[in-house]
This record gives structure tokens, sequence and C-alpha cells, in this order.
């Protein structure tokens, strides 16, 4: 098929749609958007590129036929990835994996969307999108009441309702309707400046569900990665150099642990014991997380990365020097050191 597969999410890998489409389908190549797509994508060894860019960027930078994978956590949830994806492209075809159904959005190619559908057997529907930004206001829909909400990796609270509303305003951030507001994790977000809620990157629910696959460790010395309450630039800070990663932060610790264990990269996770569940727990060999007895993680966190050498001649002495510095103030709550 002369057209380029553009997978959104975990989910299509963990549950096999991406090799099942590549075989029914052949695509001239695949593109995979996201972090944790990029972490099912390695763990896969499939032949994919991976982009760290979100789906509606990968396909408007592309000048040739090209369609969104997606398994949405429910059929109704993917019908609505799709149609906000759609809103900012002028057409789009769309393979919904958990309905499995092929949505031609808008102006997308029919011709490529009636092929799809018959090579494999789904239904072709024909969608308009009318998903429409708001001034200052973003809607976050197909959620489950009780899930974590994300806006640039960040938890800011759980659901309350099908929909969560967020608006700027002041100045600030707020949740207008449909969230059980978290500060902390407000008071996080907006750390690094208030971003723009229209254009940053919200989701509800689990990053992924399936557990990470173990890989095989490779550098015992070098530098030491620092990821400060925002797991999702993860990819951006590790390299061949790093030898392990200061996490902080409950969420941020979950995610680093997630990722890394395929890399077999070790995680000093610093928590307080705040965490969302929003991710499938595992850990590289060499791991080690603290709890923080009395304060928040963020403050001791930022205290090792301010006060020790990032730079390590061994892991396993960097851990020990680093608890011997903080004891006293930490429960150590995982050790999988080699002993």
């Amino acid at each position: 098929m002369n057209a380029v597969m553009v997978v959104h999410g975990p989910a299509a890998f963990d549950a096999g749609d991406v090799e099942r489409l590549m075989g029914l389908l052949r695509p001239r190549r695949v593109l995979v958007a996201g972090v944790m797509a990029r972490t099912a994508a390695e763990e896969s060894g499939l032949p994919v590129t991976c982009t760290d860019e979100r789906p509606s960027r990968v396909l408007s930078d592309l000048r040739e036929p090209a369609f969104l994978l997606n398994r949405g956590k429910t059929p109704e949830s993917g019908r609505i990835f799709g149609e906000i994806v759609a809103g900012r492209l002028p057409g789009l075809v769309h393979v919904e994996t958990s309905s499995g159904t092929v949505y031609c959005w808008n102006r997308g190619d029919a011709a490529l969307a009636e092929e799809i559908a018959l090579r494999t057997g789904c239904d072709l529907v024909l969608a308009r999108s009318t998903a429409k930004p708001q001034d200052g206001q973003r809607e976050i829909r197909g959620c489950i009441p009780g899930e974590a909400v994300f806006v640039n990796g960040v938890v800011i609270g759980t659901t309350t309702a099908d929909t969560v509303v967020l608006a700027m305003e002041n100045g600030s951030l707020k949740a207008v309707s449909g969230l059980d507001p978290k500060p902390h994790g407000f008071e996080k977000l907006l750390r690094s400046g208030l971003p723009d809620i229209t254009r940053a990157w919200c989701k509800s629910g689990p990053v992924r569900s399936a557990p990470p696959r173990q890989g095989s460790r490779v550098c015992r010395g070098g530098r030491v990665a620092v990821v400060d309450h925002c797991g999702h630039t993860l990819y951006t800070a590790i390299g061949d150099d790093v030898c392990g990663v200061l996490a902080i932060g409950d969420d941020t610790t979950a995610v680093c642990g997630h990722i890394c264990s395929h890399a077999g990269i070790p995680v000093f996770g610093v928590v307080d014991g705040d965490a969302d569940a929003i991710v499938e727990p595992g850990y590289a060999p060499g791991s080690v997380v603290v709890e923080v007895i009395d304060g928040r993680d963020d403050d001791l966190g930022r205290e090792i990365a301010k006060r020790r050498d990032l730079r390590a001649s061994r892991w396993e002495d960097w851990v020990e020097e680093t608890l011997n510095a903080i004891d006293g103030r930490v429960r150590i709550l995982l050790d999988l050191r080699e002993r």
C-alpha cells in the first residue's frame, strides 16, 4: 500500500494491531507518535520510526497518503480522539481498532479509507469533525470517572464526569467542571509557566496498561539524568552515556521506571506517596525508590540533584552515597540493587 501508517499510543502495539495491519496493508512505512507508544514500539521489535510528536503534527508534515491507527480505551474514546485529530487537519483516515472501524473524517482520502476497510474487514464510516477549540478553554472528552487527568505530562486531578473542562483565567488555570483537582499537580504544572491550554497535551486514564518488558543493562557508569515531574520528557534526557535516572515525583518515578525497564536503565525514584496508578510498574535491576518521611518529594529530589555529582563512575556507588546523604529522611520502598 502506497501510504504511511501513523500509530498513536501503546495499546495498538500491545494488542497486536500494528503487527497485524502491517501484514494486511503493507504500508510503505510506519511512524509512531507519542512517548509511551515509542516504548511499546521498541519492545515490539517491529520496523518502525519513532517521532515523539503528536499525531496531528506528524500527519500534517507528511506530503504523501497517510492514515492514523489508534486503539482507544473504549470505542467512544477512540472515536473522540479521531475527531480531535481530524479537527486539526483538512481531512483524516482513521483506523480505530477498538471498534473495528475505518473513519473517513471531513475531506479525508475516501479511496484510501475504502481500500483499508476492504483489506481489514472493518466498517467504513464517513464522519464530520465538529471539534472546535474555544478561546482559553479545553474539553477533555471520553473520560471514565476516577481516571487521572494529565496536562503536559503532569497529573492535575481525577475525573468526576465523562468530560473535563479546563480554562485559563486571570493568568492561571482552573478546573471548570468534571475534575476533582489535585492542587499540588496544578502547582507543579504552573511552575514552568502557564501553558496554552488550547494546545497543551491533555489526556485522561493510564498512559499504558501493559507491563514493561525487561531489557538488558548496558551502562554501569556515566551520567545521571534528572527528570522532575515530567516523565513524558524522558527520551530527551537519556542517551547512551546515561547510567541511571534520578526521578522526582510518584508518577514520574513510575513512568521512568516503566520506560527505563526495557532500556535496562536503573532509576532512583524520590516519592511522597501521592501516586495515581497511571502505568503498570516495572523497574530495571539496580533501581531504588525512596519515600520522603517528612516533606515533599519536590524539595528532596531537587536537593539531591543540586548537591550530588551527576556523573557516576559506578551507579551502585552513586546510589549508596546518595542513600547515606539522606539517611533518616527517607524510607526505602523498593531496592533492586544486585547484592
